[in-house]
């Protein structure tokens, strides 16, 4: 059974979001997907390649925000499920919704590397903007 839909988008940890944002969109051409804040204080800064669905977000290493892979599923509450029922640590005890966003949820792959899923609802999900 398929929980994985896709890639959403991968994130890169940065000491300078404004020098990061000034390199992926003046140097490589990147398109800013969202730049703001999805709680007060912490902000998030997504660019993507032209034609690209995939999106690059350029997260401080010590935010609030999970520097992982974000993974679209169909049903993140099944997800979660079949994750926890593997064994898997995870850091929230069912999936979580940050304002009007998807439902997500947060853990780690077995070699420490970050992992976010977020239900899709039929529109473009991604990253936390839209969680």
């Amino acid at each position: 059974m398929t929980i994985t839909t896709r890639v959403l988008s991968v994130s890169l940890p940065v000491p300078d979001q404004d020098r990061a944002l000034a390199f992926y969109r003046d140097v490589l051409g990147c398109d800013v997907r969202y730049d703001g804040e999805p709680w007060p204080g912490v902000r998030m800064l997504e660019v993507v390649p032209p034609g690209s669905s995939v999106g690059i977000v350029l997260l401080p290493a010590d935010g609030a925000i999970p520097v992982a892979v974000r993974l679209g599923t169909a049903d993140a509450a099944q997800a979660f499920s079949r994750v926890d029922d593997a064994g898997v640590d995870l850091y929230n005890d069912a999936p979580l919704t940050i304002g009007d966003g998807s439902p997500m949820f947060y853990f780690d792959d077995p070699f420490g590397n970050g992992l976010v899923f977020i239900e899709e609802n039929g529109e473009s999900a991604h990253s936390v903007s839209r969680s």
